[in-house]
């Protein structure tokens, strides 16, 4: 099978709660090649884990009366992809396949790349197609290699790097920390997703801003706010928070509430503190 129709999947002892053996079986030989790849690269699997939310932010006994207290999210995981992927398929077809390209195409100029340059498929640790989105889940390793081979290749040429962000899935998730890299090919109209995991004890990433300058807030704002470390990054500070500020306000576990605050001479107290009304 060619190397371009391989996508890692979980073995059965690693693969995260939310997905099926019955999905882990399909494809034969292409699972157990797909296995292998997965196995050679370093870390556990990198897709997130779907985990039940109750209350919004797990805040419990706080005198909220907004009704966030009372949400309850079931988890979604996105299976892993098999091909045909397709593409982005609406009324609109031929504008969608102008704009997003078609997912088998990329990949397969991807993988092609990837072998001109001595890039190991197992860079590539999984596929997912959700949402109209392709995203491919990333080896941190590999990473500065794949993005100047989906930059400067001339089947690719993803040349803006439109946003890079961080998600926290939560205190109970391994690799809890996630850095999502939205790249857009302004010569063929397409867009693609890169995901990489780490841990929150380990939380470094190498930096694009040498491949794509427009990185570099980007980097800034999601050390700041998730405290991921942009390894080579030229200047890694924070970028909304003051500079001793402590911590980093959008992970999970960062205490939500508990400082006054003041506006205009009127102060709002913490949550535990605020007068419920029910």
């Amino acid at each position: 099978m060619p190397a371009a129709q391989r996508s890692s999947v979980d073995s059965p002892a690693e693969r995260p709660s939310g997905t099926t053996d019955d999905a882990a079986a399909q494809g034969g030989e292409s699972t157990a090649l797909a296995g292998r790849a997965l196995h050679e690269s370093s870390g556990p699997p990198v897709a997130p884990v779907g985990l039940p939310r109750a209350g919004m932010f797990g805040a419990k006994g706080s005198g909220d009366t907004s009704g966030y207290g009372l949400l309850v999210r079931e988890p979604y995981l996105p299976p892993v992809a098999e091909r045909p992927f397709g593409g982005p398929t609406t009324s609109h077809l031929a504008q969608d396949e102008r704009q997003y390209g078609a997912f088998d195409e990329v990949t397969d100029a991807l993988y092609a790349a990837m072998a001109e340059r001595s890039i190991p498929e197992a860079a590539i640790r999984q596929i997912t197609v959700a949402a109209r989105e392709i995203t491919y889940y990333v080896a941190r390793e590999h990473l500065t290699a794949l993005l100047w081979a989906l930059r400067d290749d001339a089947a690719l040429r993803f040349e803006l790097a439109s946003s890079i962000s961080g998600v926290d899935y939560g205190v109970d998730v391994p690799q809890r920390l996630h850095v999502v890299y939205e790249l857009t090919s302004m010569t063929y109209r397409r867009r693609i997703r890169l995901e990489v995991a780490v841990d929150v004890d380990d939380p470094y990433v190498p930096s694009a801003v040498a491949v794509y300058p427009t990185a570099d807030w980007h980097e800034r704002e999601c050390w700041d706010m998730f405290g991921v470390v942009f390894s080579g990054h030229p200047a890694l500070t924070r970028i909304l928070m003051p500079d001793d500020w402590p911590g980093h306000p959008q992970r999970k576990d960062y205490p939500l509430g508990g400082i006054p605050v003041e506006y205009k001479g009127a102060e709002i107290p913490p949550p535990d503190q605020r007068r419920s009304y029910s």
